[in-house]
């Protein structure tokens, strides 16, 4: 177990079990919502003043949103407070109500409550999850194993690359990858999961309507289609620096673990680290140099009991799950018929703890792998124990 355990999972669950069963309406409260609950949300989670914990408080005590805005003051502020119940006795600006609405008739957009089947359910173990979400793209994938890579925006190209080959690695053995579309490590590893069959989800710091920065808009573009983008803050709210670290507790609590490449000791990777030990996740991360910067973040975590990880598969086997290998069965469709292993060597000769770090697979696999493709007569073994691909009529079609 990774790190001094401060909390114990199922806690934030258990102080849920009022919202997702109301004792003022016994029936179960997950259900597939409609227009009108998600006006309703809206204009619960809309108002100005009235934070997560004080709408779940209030939909706790009165039932649903609408009991909640129904209430009288004096029963508003008998549960939640005097403050709260002049903020909702406001209510919510109209227009940010509308704009809402208007963004939901969008195919592929939708808003997630907290009570709605389609919410991630590991968000309910964690203090404060957001009440609702605005979510676009493949809803399926919210709820989905899954591992959150992050690091620096100013990443190393090989810091880059390490990203990318471990999300893909870890997306094909069946862990969807959560980041946060910035630049640099976390843009590399949404287009590793993308790459691979468990795809992507980005966690962003702005209204689901607003891709920051514009740089990735292309990357978003693909993730809404592919993959999923998904927001805790209102449509239309801009870029600000302390929406960064609030996000992070989402990007972690979705995830089984979360895993650090390239971070300097000030790096925001390392809240979502923190955010991770806190909700009684994983922390995993890589390795540098000594005379690097953006190592330090990464040695810190190491330090403190956070699992150093040289490939995927030391992942993988910590999470109890299949490892990757290298095997087709593992990594690829069943309709592909290329080599995961042949893919990474290429026509040039190759050692085996060369191929180790193209496929971040063990070396132990690589090995194992190799004898399986010498036996199969599609590498052979040259000078210096080097791996050569072999090509013929048959070699590529077994």
């Amino acid at each position: 177990m990774l790190f001094f355990r401060t909390r114990q999972r199922g806690v934030t669950r258990r102080r849920l079990s009022g919202i997702l069963r109301s004792p003022m309406d016994p029936t179960p409260m997950l259900h597939t919502p409609t227009r009108d609950d998600a006006l309703n949300w809206l204009r619960l989670a809309l108002v100005p003043g009235v934070s997560d914990a004080s709408c779940r408080t209030l939909v706790d005590a009165f039932g649903t949103p609408e009991g909640a805005l129904e209430a009288s003051p004096a029963s508003v502020s008998g549960v939640a407070g005097p403050a709260i119940a002049a903020a909702l006795a406001k209510g919510a600006p109209e227009a940010w109500v509308e704009r809402a609405m208007q963004w939901l008739d969008e195919p592929g957009h939708h808003l997630l409550s907290i009570r709605d089947p389609r919410y991630p359910q590991a968000l309910l173990d964690i203090h404060d999850p957001p009440v609702v979400l605005y979510a676009q793209g493949r809803l399926e994938l919210l709820n989905a194993p899954a591992l959150a890579i992050v690091g620096s925006r100013n990443a190393t190209p090989q810091g880059m690359r390490d990203a990318e080959a471990f999300a893909t690695s870890l997306s094909n053995a069946g862990l969807a990858i959560v980041s946060g579309l910035a630049l640099g490590i976390d843009a590399a590893a949404h287009r590793g999961g993308l790459a691979g069959r468990s795809s992507s989800i980005a966690v962003i710091g702005t209204g689901a309507d607003r891709i920051y920065p514009a740089r990735n808009a292309a990357l978003a573009r693909s993730l809404a289609v592919d993959g999923v983008i998904v927001s805790e803050f209102p449509l239309g709210t801009a870029p600000a620096a302390e929406n960064f670290p609030r996000r992070n507790r989402i990007i972690s609590g979705m995830s089984r673990g979360t895993l650090v490449v390239e971070a300097a000791l000030a790096s925001g990777s390392l809240i979502t680290a923190r955010c991770a030990l806190d909700q009684n996740r994983e922390v995993f991360a890589v390795p540098g140099s000594i005379h690097s910067p953006l190592a330090k973040g990464g040695h810190a975590l190491i330090k403190d009991g956070a699992k150093l990880v040289e490939c995927a598969d030391d992942i993988l086997l910590e999470l109890r799950m299949e490892p990757a290998g290298l095997s087709p069965r593992g990594l690829a469709t069943p309709q592909l018929r290329s080599d995961p292993l042949l893919d990474a060597l290429g026509d040039a000769p190759a050692s085996i703890d060369e191929l180790s770090q193209r496929t971040l697979a063990a070396a132990s696999h690589v090995a194992a792998r190799i004898a399986e493709l010498e036996i199969e007569g599609r590498v052979a073994l040259v000078a210096g124990g080097r791996v050569q691909r072999l090509h013929g009529p048959d070699a590529d079609a077994l």
